[in-house]
């Protein structure tokens, strides 16, 4: 079932990337009425996107948070910079897709939780990996398996990314064959 543009109306998004986020949103039916804040940030370090619960709704109840995407605004493809919504449409859903996945982790966690989550993240590599996986196995999850791995390859083989870049991709998330085999499991259990 899609769900109309109507429905995500408590989610504020780029205009630029507007469609791309709704097509994305239409695989997370479960995060229909969770308010989301999709913007750009021009300050991202080391990643194209970021998602975070917004501080200022940390302390109040579970399904009262606001979520942030943080989304670089200009992306670097082969060493020439152009709007990251000149991307291809499937790897941005992809990428989306992805942070989209920390989303579905965050609501089952308690502020503690969360708070607990986010020195792992800052001090722990262990703990990154795991967080990254995750979100990827969400996406599968919800159906955004090709889109992962379109968003894969194309970091890998086609943006001219550099190769610490590519390396810390590996090392940090699944790589395509644990998707493929996601994948597969997931149409067998369906």
């Amino acid at each position: 079932m899609k769900i109309t543009e109507t429905k995500y109306i408590q989610n504020s998004m780029p205009n630029e990337l507007k469609h791309v986020i709704i097509k994305t949103l239409d695989f997370y039916p479960d995060l229909a009425d969770v308010t989301i804040e999709f913007r750009f940030n021009e300050n991202i370090r080391k990643s194209v996107m970021q998602a975070q619960p917004k501080f200022t709704t940390m302390f109040g109840r579970r399904k009262k948070r606001t979520y942030l995407i943080n989304i670089s605004r200009c992306f670097t493809l082969k060493g020439v910079t152009m709007p990251i919504e000149d991307l291809p449409e499937d790897v941005l859903i992809g990428w989306i897709g992805h942070e989209l996945g920390h989303i579905s982790d965050y609501l089952n966690r308690s502020n503690w939780s969360m708070i607990l989550f986010g020195i792992g993240y800052l001090t722990s590599k262990s703990f990154i990996i795991s967080a990254e996986r995750v979100a990827d196995t969400y996406a599968v999850d919800h159906g955004l398996g090709d889109y992962i791995l379109a968003t894969k390859d194309f970091i890998l083989h086609q943006a001219g990314m550099p190769e610490a870049y590519i390396e810390k991709i590996k090392r940090l998330y699944l790589p395509p064959e644990e998707i493929m085999y996601l994948m597969e499991n997931k149409s067998v259990a369906d």
